[in-house]
């Protein structure tokens, strides 16, 4: 293999990492990334040696690649049965069964939290690349610009907007250490009246099932119906074991059934309290949890 062409191929963990940013799902990310390079081994050997920065080009690529699939995407998720959550991400050291390369995961830091890709989701896609680019990874406008075909000052207003949004929102974080283990405890010993007092007044919880998974079609509201309906899961699925592990980059859970990974969790907190729970069912989504 050629120095260059090493080099080329050393571009992967970033445009995985950036793309998955971009669209929130990890299958669709790769996708990405494996249609860019296709791209590129498609030019000639003329063609690839009058490219100045090869990086430069495929991150162009790669981003194009991504804001064609992000206009798609609100079309497929309007026919989504059910909320629509990001596809969670384990820790570092717990990919299993997956395609990704180790050496090109996605790296774990807080632009990817569930509550942060969530917001993202709310953004038009040019507000989201112009926000991811900049604001992420530090583009500067000039080059942003040049990738989203606009002016500089066109993309700079659209991270702006971005930031208004991610301010709005008011991203929460992951609350006390030890949260989310008092709410396993409390899930597995079926304790309606401790998860109640774990959750704050106004949580949501979100289920993603796809139509694949039995999932709540429209967010739960309220610690007293969350509660309740989680006892009623719990009920339902004898012999469910629940592990504590790290859900894109925080604290979460996971439900296995059997051996098999059945639900992905991911939680935001506030002090003492649980505000939201994002719980993955969509078996579609994951793979990496296998």
């Amino acid at each position: 293999m050629t120095t260059e062409s090493s080099a080329v191929l050393g571009e992967r963990r970033h445009l995985t990492n950036l793309a998955y940013r971009l669209l929130g799902s990890l299958t669709e990310a790769e996708d990405a990334v494996q249609e860019s390079y296709a791209r590129w081994y498609a030019l000639s050997p003329r063609q690839q040696q009058d490219i100045a920065s090869p990086g430069a080009w495929l991150t162009t690529v790669a981003t194009r690649v991504c804001l064609d699939l992000l206009g798609s995407a609100r079309v497929r998720r309007e026919r989504y049965v059910g909320a629509w959550v990001p596809e969670p991400l384990p820790d570092r050291t717990e990919w299993t069964n997956h395609a990704v390369d180790p050496a090109d995961q996605v790296t774990l830091d807080e632009s990817v939290h569930m509550a942060f890709l969530v917001v993202l989701e709310s953004m038009t896609p040019a507000e989201r690349v112009a926000f991811v680019l900049h604001d992420v990874f530090r583009y500067p406008f000039a080059e942003v610009a040049g990738i989203l075909d606009r002016s500089p000052g066109a993309c700079r207003e659209l991270a702006s907007s971005a930031r208004r949004r991610v301010r709005a929102a008011e991203v929460p974080v992951s609350g006390r250490p030890g949260l989310v283990r008092d709410f396993r405890q409390a899930w597995e010993a079926r304790d309606i009246k401790a998860l109640v007092g774990l959750l704050a007044p106004d949580a949501t919880m979100t289920a993603d099932g796809g139509g694949v998974a039995v999932a709540a079609l429209r967010p739960v509201e309220g610690a007293e119906r969350i509660a309740q309906y989680l006892a009623h899961f719990a009920e339902k699925a004898p012999g469910l074991t629940l592990l504590e592990r790290t859900v894109n980059g925080q604290p979460g859970l996971v439900a296995q059934h059997a051996g098999t990974t059945v639900t992905v969790a991911a939680f935001s907190g506030s002090g003492d309290r649980v505000t939201h729970i994002w719980a993955v069912r969509n078996p579609e989504k994951l793979g990496a949890w296998a």
